[in-house]
C-alpha cells in the first residue's frame, strides 16, 4: 500500500477466482494464492455456476478452474466464460494429467492447464502468464500430450491438399511443433530458418485458425488432427 516499496507496489494485483468442488481444496488454493505477492484471490465458488457469477460480480484477471464440478463443470464454465468475458484468462485445474481432458479444457478456451498438485510457484506462474495473454500448460501435461503422440494415438497429419482453413504445408508444419511444445527459436533451429521467418508463420497461421494464443493452436492442431510423431 505505501509507496516506499518502490516497482513492486506500482503494479495492481492480479485478481483471481478459484472453482473448485472440494472445500479443501478451494480454501487451501485461496489461502495459497493469499500468500503470493502480487495475486489477490477475490472469490471462491463450488461449481461452474458460481464461477461464472462471480467473475460477473468480481471482474479477475485469472479463474483457476476445476474441470470436475456438479451443475456446471469447468469445461463448460471455461466455454461460457470464453464468449461472455474473453478478457479472463482460465487455468484449467484437474487432478489427472489426461491428454483428451486438456484438449477439451483447451478447445473451450483454456490457456493454462496444471495439476491439482501444482506448488506455489507454478500456480503464480500460470496466473501470470495466462494473465498476459500467454499459455501455461504443466510439464506433465505437455509430457502426456507428447506421450499420446509417440503411441500413435494423435492421427497422423492429412495430406497437403487435405489441409484445413488454408494453412500452407510450412504453417502445419509448424503448427505441429507447437502443439509439440517447442518455442519460436526451437522451431526456427529445426527447419533451419531466422527467428523473424517463423513469427510471420505464426502469425499467418493464427489469423487462419482464429487462435488467440498457442494453447488454443495446440487445441485446434489435436481437433484437425494436425499431429503426427516426430523421430528426435
Amino acid at each position: 500500500m505505501s509507496e516506499g516499496n518502490g516497482g513492486a507496489s506500482e503494479r495492481s494485483p492480479l485478481r483471481v477466482v478459484v472453482a473448485d468442488d472440494q472445500r479443501v481444496v478451494r480454501e487451501g488454493l485461496t489461502l495459497m494464492l493469499g500468500l503470493i505477492d502480487g495475486i489477490e484471490p477475490v472469490g471462491a465458488a463450488a461449481d461452474g455456476e458460481e464461477a461464472l457469477a462471480l467473475v460477473a460480480a468480481e471482474r479477475p484477471d485469472v479463474v483457476l478452474m476445476d474441470l470436475r464440478m456438479p451443475r456446471v463443470d469447468g469445461i463448460e464454465a471455461t466455454r461460457r466464460l470464453s464468449q461472455t468475458h474473453p478478457g479472463v484468462g482460465v487455468v484449467a485445474l484437474t487432478t489427472y494429467a489426461d491428454d483428451e481432458t486438456v484438449v477439451q479444457a483447451l478447445q473451450a478456451g483454456a490457456r493454462g492447464y496444471l495439476t491439482k498438485d501444482a506448488g506455489a510457484e507454478q500456480i503464480q506462474s500460470a496466473v501470470e502468464r495466462v494473465a498476459a495473454g500467454e499459455a501455461a500448460i504443466d510439464p506433465a501435461v505437455q509430457r502426456q500430450l507428447l506421450t499420446a503422440v509417440q503411441r500413435g494415438e494423435a492421427p497422423p497429419c492429412p495430406e497437403n491438399d487435405e489441409l484445413p482453413d488454408g494453412l500452407t504445408p510450412r504453417e502445419a508444419e509448424v503448427l505441429e511443433l507447437i502443439a509439440a511444445g517447442f518455442s519460436n527459436g526451437e522451431i526456427a533451429d529445426r527447419l533451419v530458418v531466422s527467428g523473424a521467418t517463423v513469427k510471420s508463420h505464426v502469425n499467418h497461421l493464427f489469423a487462419k485458425i482464429s487462435a488467440r494464443d498457442r494453447a488454443q493452436a495446440v487445441a485446434y492442431a489435436y481437433q484437425h488432427e494436425l499431429v503426427a510423431p516426430r523421430e528426435g
